[in-house]
């Protein structure tokens, strides 16, 4: 049942300067998982004010950049359930085969989705085509208002909310929420005036994305492949191409950035193998440094953080949107019920809703790195044994094809219920 504070809300027309807090959530930050999480709040009838630092346009959005995502089960389901997927799916591609490797070791780990009775394990899509689908279908909301583009540039603590003040094109803007969201990103602002710390590891990595063609036909399986040098992996995408995700240690970042096309794929070919034979034709390449950013605490009174403002991982195993999007859609959820959507007993709840899975992608993703790529020769055979374990232990590989999935802790319903 939708609470009295959501349904009870009437569309307007304009943007009044000072809204009353009563039921406004105010959502900071117009990415993947806040424009998400806007979205789910709309159609659960709430009254939701989405500040979006640029403009209402794919190219203008850093967030819906050239990256290939890797979408887990769960968060195609949770897409689908609030409108997004039937305007991206035509460009994503399922993938239906995973292999888990590391170079020189005789283990290794593969996952069927006919195996595990689904038709896909997960969909590759491009961030660009998610985060036009994301766009378009924030344009279809009937409540939601958006300021785009707009910063946030102070908060004021009152006994019911938060006072914001919101730089815009047309001036300074001040609106009052019950509850607040930090959905902006890794280098969070809102998290920053809530006082929240945050933990940082500075992995000394950089990755490189890009497409390639590959010489033989990928078959919608994607590739997991570590080494000492770092994990490298390769997605399945439309026209036989590939998404091609390449970790290399920062002292070697900029001379990898100088290599032309074809150096840069012998360092490829060479990281990856001939699995897929030769590979060619790449695309632009981007890079990005990485980091492990974990907030301290997700709550503050009537504030929450979600997404990369909550925890940044490490992109091995593709975790962060899908993460981040458990984030939102379990908010979403409990303020959809909740008479007050910034009382403490909900932001409570949620923050031990998202614990387990939050606390486990994490540390998954932070010691996968860590005991996959370490160079000691002593660990190759426990390393080649836990890959063989996962590939013929039909419990342990229901577990990893679970997680791989998306499904751990308590999943949002939005999750569970639909399915592509």
């Amino acid at each position: 049942m939708r609470s009295q504070s959501c349904s009870a809300y009437h569309p307007r027309m304009t943007i009044s300067p000072l809204f009353a807090p009563e039921g406004n959530v105010l959502v900071v930050g117009g990415g993947l998982v806040g424009a998400s999480l806007a979205i789910a709040l709309d159609a659960a009838g709430c009254r939701v004010t989405l500040v979006e630092a640029a403009a209402p346009r794919a190219d203008a959005q850093p967030s819906y950049d050239e990256r290939n995502l890797a979408l887990a089960r769960a968060t195609v389901n949770g897409l689908d359930a609030i409108g997004v997927w039937p305007l991206a799916a035509a460009q994503a591609t399922p993938i239906r085969h995973i292999h888990v490797s590391r170079a020189g070791e005789f283990g290794s780990a593969r996952l069927d989705a006919a195996k595990h009775g689904v038709d896909a394990l997960g969909w590759t899509l491009p961030a660009r085509e998610l985060g036009a689908a994301l766009l378009r279908r924030l344009d279809a909301c009937q409540r939601l208002v958006r300021l785009a583009p707009a910063s946030l540039t102070g908060l004021t603590r009152f006994a019911d909310g938060w006072r914001a003040e919101i730089k815009t094109p047309n001036g300074v803007q001040h609106i009052d929420a019950a509850l607040l969201v930090g959905a902006d990103g890794t280098e969070s602002f809102v998290r920053a005036q809530l006082g929240i710390g945050a933990d940082v590891h500075d992995y000394k990595q950089t990755l490189f994305v890009c497409t390639v063609t590959p010489e033989h036909d990928p078959a919608h399986r994607a590739w997991e492949r570590f080494s000492d040098e770092g994990p490298i992996a390769v997605l399945p995408l439309a026209e036989r191409r590939c998404g091609l995700v390449l970790t290399v240690s920062a002292d070697v970042a900029a001379g990898v950035t100088a290599l032309n096309d074809a150096d840069f794929i012998t360092l490829a070919q060479r990281r990856f193998g001939w699995r897929l034979g030769r590979l060619s034709r790449p695309g632009k390449r981007h890079p990005y440094a990485i980091k492990r950013v974990a907030a301290r605490n997700l709550i503050a009174p009537r504030a929450v953080l979600v997404g990369n403002a909550a925890q940044t991982v490490h992109p091995i195993g593709a975790q962060g949107f899908n993460l981040g999007l458990r984030d939102a859609l379990t908010l979403a959820e409990l303020v959809a019920e909740a008479a007050d959507p910034g009382s403490q007993e909900l932001l409570e709840r949620y923050a031990a809703r998202r614990a387990p899975d939050r606390e486990g992608t994490m540390a998954m993703s932070h010691d996968l790195v860590r005991f996959a790529c370490m160079p000691e020769p002593w660990l190759a055979p426990f390393r080649s044994l836990a890959l063989l374990a996962y590939d013929r232990v039909p419990p342990l590989q229901q577990l990893l094809a679970r997680r791989g999935m998306g499904f751990r802790g308590q999943p949002p319903r939005a999750v569970l219920e639909r399915v592509p």
